[in-house]
């Protein structure tokens, strides 16, 4: 028998009927919508006079355009966006879907709640109009980030037309040190390989670095597969995922439980499975990193300087255009740059491990004057587990705003910014152009590495500021994140 990857073991129990060419027919077991995208699909289904071919597995959350200001409503900052709210609303309830409401206490952005919840599980097929979908892929699963159009067809047919993916395998051996975070491992694997380097492929991370993660730092590393152009992520379920799953609200129960654990062991890779490219990291290589451009892949470890265009992997043209949005010089240091803002948040880094660590460097120390920082847990079920610990009154007493959940400033959309030529440290996914407010230069990095520079009022690194590590300080392990 041929051997298999893990991601054939999902792939082939899913196919409805095999199209040829590569093309296939495949099953999706849940569909997740949110309010940005949402409303398009279901009136569009509902114009059509087409059901939902099963309620039960579609679900709705509020996180994109909802404020996140304590008390908030339905309206928004976002010019137009409280329309998105209602209509999206009035049509999952129409479709009789779950809908996980601006003061529900399930809501947060959907690629935190969907694995908290239990919603994404092991060898299942999962779909969201957000090209983040593959975060969910950390816990096994075959997600990914489609269209309005496609969700459509998902939400009435329970079914999806796809061109199987070419398959990569991402090998991190060794460990990585105190103070490096999975944050710190996907900015590495994209400077080294680049913003194209998984292009149209599925990701399999592998190897020893990614079995010591946590569910929440292989979350992360799963998330900015987007960044590397990957279709989608996955990572093998083991003991770790398992322990992560059990007793979650949508997880099976009792003697279900016990049978789907027993399936759940068979979704590995066989020995001798052959993938389509193969890379391999040293995570001893692996420092704290931080982005000086435009581009994820725009990293370097934060010891390191802005490099040159012959060094960065950008064309010249890209590179200087890079530069001059920046305001940045080849050669410059990172270490040291005045920073205004501090953002710590997003499906990448607002679960309760993030907000923990970050809390470690924060704790007896004050945000410098003139930065403007703040914390956007990734769930109200993350919110509540932190003021719970008392880590609220941490970030509150440092000077940051504590916040309702949502997506809030990881993207502009026409609400609330940074503003022009401000310099911010972010743990989001992207440091795009405006990316988060209109000419708002974003530097991403780990959320230890925000909140340091955010008491610094500059880049800084956390290593100097927590001796071992934030990580080491409250117990989570070097690579948590």
């Amino acid at each position: 028998m041929t051997a298999r990857s893990l991601f054939d073991k999902i792939w082939d129990p899913h196919v409805v009927r095999d199209l040829g060419d590569g093309l296939a027919l495949l099953a999706i077991d849940r569909v997740f919508l949110h309010e940005r995208t949402g409303s398009v699909a279901l009136k569009s289904l509902a114009e059509a006079g087409r059901a939902l071919a099963d309620p039960s597995r579609v679900f709705c959350t509020m996180d994109h355009i909802v404020d996140t200001l304590p008390g908030r409503g339905d309206a928004t900052r976002m010019p137009g966006g409280e329309a998105f709210i209602l209509e999206t609303r009035a049509a999952a309830r129409a479709a009789g879907i779950r809908v996980f409401d601006v003061r529900d206490p399930q809501q947060g952005i959907v690629h935190v709640i969907s694995p908290e919840l239990g919603l994404v599980l092991p060898g299942a097929t999962l779909v969201c109009p957000d090209s983040h979908t593959c975060t969910q892929g950390a816990l096994g699963a075959f997600a990914w980030g489609i269209g309005s159009t496609e969700a459509e067809h998902a939400l009435a047919t329970g079914t999806l037309r796809i061109k199987r993916p070419r398959t990569m395998r991402i090998s991190v051996e060794g460990q990585l040190a105190p103070g490096v975070t999975a944050k710190d491992l996907a900015l590495f694997i994209l400077a080294r390989h680049g913003a194209a380097g998984g292009e149209g492929c599925a990701v399999e991370y592998a190897g020893e670095a990614v079995r010591a993660l946590p569910m929440e730092g292989r979350l992360t590393l799963c998330n900015m597969a987007t960044e590397f152009s990957a279709m989608t992520a996955v990572i093998a379920p083991d003991e770790v995922t398992f322990d992560y799953l059990r007793g979650r609200p949508h997880a099976p129960q009792g003697a279900a439980w016990d049978r789907a654990v027993e399936a759940w062991r068979g979704l590995v890779g066989d020995e001798g499975a052959v993938f389509d490219r193969e890379i391999f990291i040293d995570a001893g290589e692996v420092a704290p990193m931080i982005t000086w451009g435009t581009s994820p892949q725009h990293a370097v470890g934060i010891e390191g300087a802005v490099p040159t265009a012959e060094t960065s992997g950008a064309t010249p043209e890209s590179h200087a255009r890079a530069l001059r949005y920046m305001g940045l010089e080849a050669g410059q240091a990172l270490i040291g740059l005045p920073v205004t803002g501090a953002f710590i948040g997003s499906c990448t880094n607002s679960r309760l491990s993030d907000l923990r660590r970050a809390a470690a460097v924060l704790r007896g120390r004050k945000v410098a004057q003139g930065v403007r920082a703040l914390c956007v847990p990734g769930s109200m079920s993350v919110k509540r587990a932190a003021e719970a610990e008392g880590l609220d009154k941490v970030f509150v007493e440092a000077g940051f705003e504590w916040r309702e959940s949502g997506c809030s400033l990881c993207f502009f959309a026409g609400g609330e910014s940074f503003g022009p030529r401000e310099r911010v440290v972010s743990s989001t996914n992207r440091n795009f152009e405006s990316r988060q407010g209109p000419e708002t230069r974003t530097h991403i990095a780990s959320p230890e590495t925000v909140a340091a520079s955010a008491i610094a009022g500059h880049i800084a690194d956390p290593r100097r500021v927590v001796p071992g590590g934030a990580g080491a300080a409250v117990g989570a392990g070097a690579g948590a994140a």
